[in-house]
């Protein structure tokens, strides 16, 4: 199985993250936690330099290519934005050209936060498989360094955020964890493991991008259409089977939420807090909704892992 961080990895990736930004906060908000029925959590990865949690796997995935000697001159990578800025940024802080290729029809204002960073940024496909595809065809044409979208260089960096959070609500019983190509919940999985916590992780994804849900059924990767149209951060096609064997292992269970649930996890997230939340960053709090029957008497973790969504599907979602 593929290796996790550790902790002393853990401790290592976050001394590189906080070379750019100090640890986000995390709250217990009490309207959330009335709605809820039960104390509830949130990590506020919306508070990063580029809005969402993905920048710690940037960083700390250059970090290793500049440790090992290996720091391309170019880099090409796929997104449907967070981790395209992520990419960006890091590509910028260690002086690499940075391409991204996005999917047709993408967040507009994820391009231009990319494109602000540096990014030279191409349009193609109709989903992210399709993106990632031709930026793995584009890097070999290149001779350019393909940055995937899992890798346990990101996965050290993502897991910085849970360590964060298992430290400072160590009362935590069960968190819930979006899952889109999969190195937020291996990250979340790394530090519950690496600090000895007792927290229960439950994934989550979208009833329009089934990929990791039903490969967990059938016990190997399962491709699955994707029709989502808010969880554009939970958009794959294709699960990783790295990730796939980790989550086999240590997942509690896994919870599908509908675009539906996500628009009033969005909407609760922002009437009770006044934080805007994407459609990956409501999924979290949605889940937790579902199954808050189950919940009673317990301390839930919720992650409000990306805030970037387009102001014209926000103002849709809000009225």
């Amino acid at each position: 199985m593929m290796h996790l961080p550790d902790l002393p990895e853990i401790e290592a990736a976050a001394r590189v993250v906080y070379g750019h930004f100090q640890a986000t906060p995390q709250y217990r908000w009490a309207r959330l936690s009335d709605r809820l029925g039960t104390d509830c959590w949130v990590k506020h990865e919306n508070h990063t330099p580029v809005g969402a949690f993905k920048i710690r796997g940037g960083l700390t995935y250059f970090e290793q290519l500049a440790q090992t000697g290996a720091l391309p001159r170019e880099v090409i990578s796929a997104t449907r934005g967070n981790h395209g800025q992520s990419i960006g940024w890091a590509a910028r802080a260690h002086g690499a050209a940075c391409t991204i290729v996005v999917p047709h029809g993408n967040s507009v204002e994820k391009n231009a936060a990319m494109r602000a960073l540096g990014v030279t940024l191409i349009e193609h496909g109709d989903d992210f498989q399709a993106a990632r595809e031709h930026a793995q065809q584009l890097a070999a044409e290149r001779g350019a360094h393909m940055v995937p979208s899992f890798h346990p260089a990101l996965i050290s960096g993502v897991s910085t955020y849970w360590w964060e959070f298992f430290k400072a609500v160590p009362q935590l019983d069960v968190v819930y964890v979006p899952i889109g190509p999969g190195s937020g919940v291996c990250a979340a999985i790394a530090a519950k493991l690496g600090l000895g916590h007792r927290a229960r992780i439950v994934g989550v994804v979208s009833t329009g991008a089934t990929t990791y849900a039903d490969s967990l059924a059938a016990g190997h990767v399962v491709e699955a259409q994707v029709t989502t149209r808010l969880a554009d951060g939970m958009a794959v096609r294709v699960a990783d089977a790295d990730a796939l064997a980790v989550l086999q292992q240590h997942l509690d269970h896994l919870v599908q939420v509908s675009d539906g649930d996500v628009a009033q996890a969005m909407r609760d997230l922002f009437t009770d807090t006044h934080n805007v939340a994407e459609g990956a960053g409501a999924a979290s709090f949605a889940a937790a909704m579902q199954e808050r029957a189950h919940l009673k008497g317990q301390v839930v973790g919720t992650t409000l892992c990306g805030g970037n969504v387009d102001a014209s599907v926000f103002a849709e979602v809000i009225s």
